[in-house]
């Protein structure tokens, strides 16, 4: 079991695995909002962008392969210093918001806002999402993304160590046993709140 780089050509299956690993996640239903019978084409719309946003920008996808060779695992991860976002990234952006609407849009700004105060002023990666399907769960393959990430970071001179947001409080010890501290913790909406951990690569 290893995890590795996903490239461009394979950006519907790290979408696949997202989308399900993430379909029942408070903050994704909360920044989609009511959707309905559309909620599963929406949910793929934002995740899509989430994705895609990281392969234009030269950031890094990984994945695990279960046995069968199907993607059972992905993870995205935002590399320090990465500049301006490339034209093609705005127009995406722009894109989803028009498809999503304005409400979405405002929700989403509504929750970095919150987490604006707890960032980390060093360069450090960013654990964007990390997902298993669900077959899949309980076979260390999160784990396996994980190690993989810290190591990449590691091994970065340009990076500190690696942060990631969680709006579920029951993750918060499980990131605790692989190294992470809480820098902060905020409360969205009466039903979201967020915690941002951070993992130094020197501990």
């Amino acid at each position: 079991m290893k995890a590795v780089s996903l490239s461009p050509l394979q950006v519907e299956e790290a979408v696949d695995v997202l989308c399900e690993a993430f379909f029942d996640y408070p903050v994704i239903r909360y920044v989609i909002g009511r959707a309905g019978d559309d909620y599963a084409c929406r949910l793929r719309t934002l995740v899509d962008f989430f994705v895609m946003a990281r392969f234009l920008r030269y950031d890094l996808v990984l994945g695990v392969r279960a046995e069968g060779g199907g993607l059972a695992a992905a993870a995205t991860v935002t590399l320090p210093d990465g500049g301006d976002p490339p034209e093609e990234l705005r127009r995406r952006r722009r894109a989803v918001w028009r498809r999503l609407g304005e409400g979405a849009r405002r929700r989403y700004e509504a929750l970095g806002e919150a987490l604006r105060e707890f960032g980390v002023d060093r360069p450090h990666y960013h654990l964007n999402m990390i997902g298993v399907r669900r077959a899949h769960t309980g076979r260390g393959l999160a784990r396996c993304l994980l190690e993989a990430v810290h190591e990449t970071s590691a091994l970065d001179r340009a990076s500190c160590g690696v942060t990631l947001n969680t709006e579920d409080p029951s993750n918060v010890p499980l990131y605790e046993r692989f190294g992470y501290r809480v820098l902060g913790h905020a409360r969205v909406t009466d039903d979201i709140e967020t915690w941002c951990m951070f993992r130094d690569d020197d501990e």
